[in-house]
C-alpha cells in the first residue's frame, strides 16, 4: 500500500521530475517508509513507500527490471503473488526480491495488458515499456486503489490523490458541474471519471489504459459483474447457498492475511466485521488486534456500539481496543479529515475512521475491514422496495430513497452558472440499471451499487482515511470471486430477515446469535448529523468566507436558510443538507492553492 506518481510527456520534453517529486511530497503519509524516484526522457515516476511485502530495500519502487525493460510504480497488494511467481518461475522468469511488485512487472511482461485477468487483489499501477515507449496505467476490478489522471496535450500526470496533481500546479480547478450535480444529488458519490474539479479525472475501476508515445491512448474494460441465476446452481437449497458464502467469505479472509507484518482488524460489532473476526480465529490467529470506537452522545443518539463489539472480542478471546472519543478532539479531526480526502466526502463516518485510523497506526500496519457487505448483500433499506418492483420503475424506486435532492430541487441551491444542464445523475442510474446483465430491479440495483457507489463512497472513504495514517486496509467482501458468487445468489435470500438474510445464516455456524440478531448498526458521529455549537460555526465560516463568495456555488438565500435552520433539512439517508454544502466549500478551500 503506498503513494505513486508520474508523468508521461508527448512533445519530446524531458518529464518534469520536480514535479512528480510535489506529487510525492503530499503523499507522505500514505507512504511514509521509504521514497523512490526515477526519469529517463519523457517519463518520471515517483513512489512513497509502505512497507508491507518484503521489507528490505529490494522491494523498493519504482522498480526498475532492465532484464525485461520494464518500471514499474505499484500501490496494493496482490494477494495471490506467490502462486503467480512460482508460475513465473516454471516459465523461466528470474527474481531479485520477494515482493509482489517484481510479480506484477513480470506478469505484464508474460501476459500483456491481460495480466490484470490473473491477480487476486487491490491494485493502481504504472508500467512503462523501455523499448516501445507505451506507458500502462490499471486498476482492480472494484476500483479499491484509487488513480488520478490530468493530461493535455503535451504531457499526461497521474497520482494516487487528487491533492497531489494539484500540489504540481497546471490543474483546472474550476469546478466540474456533472461532478456538483453528483455530489448533491447521489449523496457525494461521483462516479468515474468525474471528479469535481474539470481538470482532474479518475481511472475507471476494472480498466487497462495503454498510452503511446504520441499520447493517443485506448481503454479496456477486462471485468464487469453480471447479476443473473447460474443454470448450475439453479438446484442449490439456501443452504447451499450459505455454504458455500461462508466458505467464499473464508477463503477471502484467509487471501487478505499475506503481509510480512501483523494483521487487524476494524471490529465495529456488526455482522459483518464479526464475521471476519471469527474466520480469523478460524484459520488459527490467536490474540487478533481489534479496534473499536465511540464518540459522545448527541440529540439522544448513541455514539458507540462497544456492547457488540465487546461480545465479539470475549468470544474470540482478541487483544481489544476501546476507542473511545472525546468531543474536543472531534473539531480538530474534522480539519485534518479533509485534509486526508481525496474528494470531498460528506458521510459522518468520515472523521471516525481517520480518528479510528490514528490509533490502530499504533499498533499495526495492516487491518481488515468488513467494508461492501451491505452493497454485495442487500443490507440497506432501498433495496427490498425493489423485489417487487419492475424493471420500469426500478429507477424511480431508488432514487427517491437514496437521492438527497432531484434535478428540480438543484435551483434552489445551485447558482445557474454552476447547474449541469439535464438531469444527469438520474440519467446515469437509469442508463445502468437497464444494462444487461442484471436480472431483476434488485439485482441491478446491487450491481449498480457494488460497481459505482461502493468504490466512490464507502471504498474511498476507507482508503483516505486509512492511509492518512499509513494504514493498509483490506476488504475481503469485495474479493471479486465473493461478489461474483453474491450477485448469482437469489436476490430473496439476500433480502431475508430485513437485508443479508443468507449472509446472517452463514454467520451463525461461525458467530453468537446475539451478534447477528442486533439491530443493524453503523457508524455513529452524532456531532455532524445535529449541527451545533463549533461544528455549526465553522460550516458557517466556510460558506461565508471570502472564497465561498467568490466561487458562487450556491444560492445565497438558500445558504441563509440552512444557517439559520441547521438540523431543518435531513435527506432521505438522514443526513445534513447544510453540511452537504459546508463539508464541500470546507474541502475546496483546504485543497485549492488559490484558496489558502
Amino acid at each position: 500500500m503506498c503513494g505513486l506518481s508520474g508523468e508521461y510527456t508527448f512533445d519530446g520534453r524531458h518529464a518534469d521530475l520536480a514535479a512528480v517529486a510535489q506529487m510525492c511530497d503530499a503523499m507522505v503519509a500514505r507512504g511514509p517508509d521509504d521514497y523512490g524516484a526515477f526519469a529517463h526522457g519523457p517519463l518520471a515516476f515517483g513512489h512513497r513507500r509502505l512497507s508491507i511485502i518484503d521489507l528490505t530495500s529490494h522491494g523498493h519502487q519504482p522498480m526498475v527490471d532492465s532484464e525485461l525493460g520494464l518500471t514499474i510504480a505499484f500501490n496494493g497488494c496482490i494477494y495471490n503473488y506467490k502462486e503467480l511467481r512460482e508460475d513465473l518461475a516454471r516459465a523461466g522468469y528470474r527474481f531479485f526480491s520477494t515482493s509482489d511488485t517484481e510479480v506484477v512487472a513480470k506478469a505484464y511482461h508474460r501476459w500483456g495488458a491481460n495480466f490484470v485477468d490473473h491477480f487476486q487483489g487491490m491494485f493502481a499501477v504504472a508500467i512503462h515499456e523501455r523499448d516501445t515507449g507505451r506507458l500502462i496505467l490499471a486498476r482492480d476490478r472494484l476500483g479499491i486503489k484509487p488513480l488520478y489522471v490530468t493530461e493535455n496535450s503535451r504531457r499526461i500526470r497521474f497520482a494516487s490523490s487528487l491533492p497531489a496533481l494539484v500540489r504540481a500546479g497546471g490543474v483546472d480547478t474550476d469546478i466540474d458541474p456533472v461532478a456538483l450535480h453528483h455530489y448533491l444529488s447521489w449523496h457525494a458519490v461521483v462516479p468515474a471519471p468525474h471528479t469535481i474539479l474539470k481538470g482532474v479525472r479518475k481511472l475507471p475501476p476494472a480498466t487497462v489504459r495503454t498510452i503511446e508515445p504520441d499520447g493517443t491512448s485506448h481503454d479496456h474494460t477486462y471485468w464487469d459483474l453480471t447479476a443473473v441465476r447460474d443454470p448450475q446452481k439453479a438446484g442449490w437449497s439456501e443452504t447451499d447457498w450459505e455454504e458455500a458464502i461462508l466458505e467464499s467469505l473464508r477463503v477471502a479472509v484467509r487471501r487478505r492475511l499475506v503481509a510480512d507484518v501483523p494483521v487487524g482488524v476494524l471490529l465495529s460489532g456488526g455482522l459483518d466485521s464479526s464475521l471476519v473476526v471469527g474466520l480469523l480465529a478460524e484459520e488459527g490467529q490467536h490474540g487478533i488486534n481489534t479496534f473499536s470506537i465511540g464518540f459522545e452522545a448527541v440529540g439522544g443518539e448513541e455514539g458507540d456500539e462497544f456492547k457488540y463489539s465487546d461480545v465479539v472480542a470475549r468470544e474470540f478471546g482478541t487483544e481489544h481496543h476501546q476507542i473511545r472519543i472525546p468531543t474536543e478532539r472531534m473539531l480538530p479531526a474534522l480539519d485534518d479529515a479533509i485534509r486526508a480526502m481525496s474528494e470531498p466526502m460528506v458521510s459522518h463516518d468520515a472523521v471516525a475512521f481517520f480518528l479510528l485510523s490514528e490509533e490502530v497506526s499504533k499498533h499495526v500496519k495492516v487491518v481488515q475491514s468488513g467494508q461492501g457487505a451491505d452493497e454485495v448483500f442487500a443490507g440497506y433499506h432501498w433495496y427490498p422496495p425493489l423485489l417487487g418492483a419492475g424493471r420500469d420503475d426500478a429507477v424511480d424506486v431508488y432514487t427517491r430513497a437514496f437521492f438527497d435532492r432531484d434535478h428540480a430541487g438543484m435551483r434552489d441551491v445551485v447558482r445557474p452558472e454552476h447547474r449541469a444542464g439535464s438531469p444527469v445523475s438520474l440519467e446515469f442510474v437509469e442508463e445502468h440499471m437497464k444494462r444487461p446483465g442484471a436480472e431483476t430491479a434488485v439485482d441491478a440495483a446491487l450491481r449498480l451499487d457494488t460497481q459505482i457507489m461502493l468504490v466512490d463512497d464507502p471504498v474511498k472513504r476507507v482508503d483516505n482515511m486509512t492511509m492518512a495514517w499509513g494504514l493498509e486496509a483490506r476488504v475481503p467482501f469485495l474479493d471479486h470471486e465473493l461478489v461474483e458468487l453474491a450477485a448469482q445468489c437469489p436476490p430473496e435470500l439476500k433480502l431475508a430477515q430485513e437485508g443479508k438474510g443468507v449472509l446472517k445464516e452463514a454467520g451463525r455456524r461461525v458467530l453468537p446469535n446475539e451478534v447477528i440478531d442486533r439491530p443493524k448498526g453503523y457508524f455513529p458521529v452524532p456531532a455532524l448529523k445535529y449541527l451545533q455549537g463549533p461544528y455549526l460555526e465553522r460550516v458557517r465560516d466556510a460558506l461565508h468566507a471570502p472564497a465561498a463568495r467568490e466561487r458562487g456555488l450556491f444560492n445565497e438565500t438558500y445558504v441563509n436558510y440552512l444557517l439559520d435552520n441547521p438540523n431543518s433539512e435531513l435527506t432521505p439517508l438522514r443526513g445534513n443538507r447544510l453540511w452537504q454544502l459546508g463539508l464541500l466549500e470546507m474541502w475546496l478551500q483546504t485543497h485549492l492553492p488559490e484558496n489558502r
